[in-house]
C-alpha cells in the first residue's frame, strides 16, 4: 500500500509530484517505497543528538536546540541539493517551496536578518507581523499560529539571540529586502479617472488593492493591512512571495485575532479571480512604484508556474523516468549474466 501522510489546510506549497486532497498527499513511486529511502539516509540522515556548545551561553545554546530540533527552520529556510537534502554550507539561507519562498535567515545584513533587533524578530515569531519589515503568509503563517505564538518569551529570545549569531551567507540582494519603496500618492490622483492607455497593472491596484492598502500603499494604521512599501514581499530579489500572496491571499490568527487579505487566485471567494496576467500586471506595478524596480518582470508564464505549485525539484522532474531506468539497468544486468554464462559454457 502506499505510503501517506497528513495534508495541510492549504496545498499551494506542496511540489508537482504530490497529489493534495483534503485529508492525504499521495506519494508516487517510487517515493512511496521505503526501502528506496535506505541510500539517501546512508548519505544525508543525521542521526545525533544536540550537543551544547561549551563556548556559547545557555540562551544561545537553547536557541541552537530549538531551531535546529523542535521548530526545524532549516526544513523551509535551507535550500536543497537536486537529491533534496539540505545544502549544508547555505544553512538557513532561504529556499523554494513550491509557490512560497523562504528567506535569508541568516545574520547577513543585507540578504538575511542582520538588520533586524532581537526584539523584533520575537515580535515577528508572535504575531507574524513587525511594520516597516515584514509580515507572515503561507507556511509561515501557519508555524506562527499554530506553534511559534505559543512559545513563552524566553523561547523566542533565545532562538533571536541563535539567529542573529549564526554564520553570514549571501545571496542576490543589492539592499535589505525591507528597504525599498516610498508612499506615493500623486501616480494614484494622476491616473484615477484617466481615459485612454493607461497602466494595467494599476487598474487593478486601484480596483482591487488600495481600498483596503490605501491609494498610497501605505497600508491601514492599525496595521490589520500592512504597507506595500518597507515590505520584503516586494522588496525582495524574486517576487514568489508578492504573486503568492496575491494568489493565495493571507490568513492567520493570532491571540485570537484573525489577519485576513482575500486570495486572488483559483480559491477566490470574496474577490474576482484575477487571470496570470492580471496578476503579472499588478505585481509589476506594485514592484515598481513600491518595491524593488528591478524584479518588476514578472510574467503570465511566472505566475502560471506558481500558480501550479511552484518549479518542481529536479527528483520529481526526473520521476518518470526512474522505473525504465530501473527496467534497463534490470535487463542489462539480466543481459551481461547470460552472456557471461554463455562464455563460461564455450570455454
Amino acid at each position: 500500500m502506499a505510503r501517506q501522510t497528513r495534508g495541510t489546510r492549504s496545498c499551494a506549497h506542496m511540489p508537482h509530484s504530490l497529489r493534495c486532497g483534503n485529508d492525504f498527499v499521495q506519494e508516487p513511486f517510487p517515493f512511496n517505497i521505503r526501502v528506496s529511502m535506505a541510500v539517501w539516509n546512508a548519505l544525508y540522515l543525521k542521526d545525533q543528538r544536540f550537543v551544547p556548545d561549551a563556548g556559547k551561553t545557555p540562551e544561545w545554546n537553547h536557541g541552537a536546540y530549538l531551531v535546529n530540533g523542535l521548530a526545524h527552520c532549516a526544513t523551509c529556510h535551507t535550500p536543497r541539493n537536486a537529491l533534496m537534502a539540505e545544502d549544508d554550507s547555505r544553512f538557513l539561507a532561504g529556499g523554494s517551496l513550491g509557490t512560497w519562498y523562504a528567506p535569508n535567515i541568516t545574520s547577513d545584513a543585507t540578504n538575511g536578518i542582520g538588520g533586524w533587533s532581537e526584539a523584533e524578530l520575537v515580535q515577528y515569531l508572535q504575531t507574524g507581523r513587525v511594520a516597516g519589515k515584514a509580515q507572515a503568509a503561507g507556511p509561515m503563517a501557519e508555524a506562527i499560529e499554530h506553534s511559534l505564538q505559543h512559545l513563552p518569551d524566553a523561547d523566542l529570545k533565545s532562538i533571536a539571540v541563535y539567529l542573529k549569531q549564526t554564520a553570514a551567507v549571501g545571496g542576490t540582494e543589492a539592499q535589505p529586502r525591507y528597504s525599498y519603496g516610498t508612499p506615493d500618492v500623486k501616480n494614484e490622483e494622476a491616473l484615477r479617472g484617466a481615459t485612454g492607455t493607461v497602466d494595467a497593472g494599476w487598474r487593478i491596484f486601484s480596483g482591487s488593492c488600495a481600498a483596503c492598502h490605501q491609494a498610497t500603499a501605505n497600508g491601514t494604521g492599525n496595521g490589520e493591512y500592512p504597507s506595500l512599501f518597507h515590505n520584503t514581499a516586494t522588496g525582495a530579489s524574486q517576487p514568489d512571495n508578492l504573486i503568492a500572496t496575491i494568489l493565495h491571499g493571507v490568513d492567520r490568527t493570532v491571540e485570537g485575532h484573525a489577519r485576513f487579505m482575500p486570495a486572488f487566485g483559483d480559491a477566490a471567494s470574496f474577490t474576482d479571480r484575477l487571470s496570470d496576467q492580471d496578476i503579472a500586471d499588478v505585481s509589476n506595478y506594485v514592484l515598481t512604484q513600491y518595491g524593488n524596480p528591478a524584479t518588476a518582470k514578472v510574467s503570465a508564464s511566472d505566475v502560471a508556474v506558481l500558480r501550479a505549485g511552484g518549479k518542481p525539484p529536479f527528483l520529481a522532474q526526473v520521476r518518470p523516468l526512474i522505473l525504465p531506468a530501473l527496467v534497463v539497468v534490470v535487463l542489462a544486468v539480466i543481459a551481461f549474466a547470460v552472456l557471461r554464462g554463455r562464455r563460461k559454457q564455450s570455454a
